[in-house]
C-alpha cells in the first residue's frame, strides 16, 4: 500500500526566485486550438505548443506544454536534450525506445525523461496517439 505524504505547502525561509508581483496576475486559460504547431524533422507526427514562450496566448518561461498526435504507424526516432521531461499518454498505445530497452505504453502511463535521457516513440496502435509533453525549461 503507498504511504500518503502530507503537502506542506510553498512556505519556506529562503526568498522567491520569482519576485511577488503588487497585484497577483490573472490566468491564461488556451485551448490546444490556440497554441503554435511544430513539426518534428523526420516524423509524420505533429506537437502543438499549447503552453510554451513561443505561444503569446500562453507564453510560460520556464515550462513547456506540448500536445503531440502521432498517426498510426508513425515514429519519433530516438534524441535526447538537456531539458527534463515527461510524457503523458492520453489517448492510444504505443513503443517508447530508450537506449537499453523498449517499453509499451498507453493511456494513463507517465514516463519521466531525465536530462540527456535517449527517447523515441512510435504509434504502434490503430488509432491516433496523444502525448501531452511536459518540459521545463521549455524546448527551443
Amino acid at each position: 500500500m503507498a504511504t500518503i505524504t502530507e503537502f506542506k505547502g510553498y512556505l519556506s525561509d529562503a526568498p522567491p526566485t520569482i519576485p511577488k508581483p503588487e497585484t497577483p496576475p490573472d490566468p491564461m486559460i488556451v485551448t490546444v486550438q490556440e497554441g503554435v504547431p511544430v513539426a518534428y524533422p523526420n516524423c509524420h507526427g505533429l506537437g502543438v505548443r499549447v503552453v510554451h514562450p513561443v505561444n503569446p496566448n500562453a507564453p510560460a518561461k520556464n515550462l513547456g506544454l506540448v500536445m503531440f498526435y502521432v498517426p498510426p504507424h508513425v515514429v519519433l526516432s530516438p534524441g535526447s536534450h538537456e531539458t527534463e521531461e515527461t510524457y503523458v499518454i492520453l489517448e492510444g498505445k504505443g513503443k517508447m525506445t530508450f537506449a537499453r530497452y523498449e517499453r509499451e505504453v498507453k493511456k494513463g502511463d507517465f514516463v519521466y525523461l531525465p536530462p540527456w535521457c535517449l527517447h523515441g516513440i512510435e504509434n504502434t496502435g490503430t488509432e491516433t496517439l496523444v502525448v501531452l509533453i511536459a518540459t521545463s525549461p521549455p524546448n527551443p
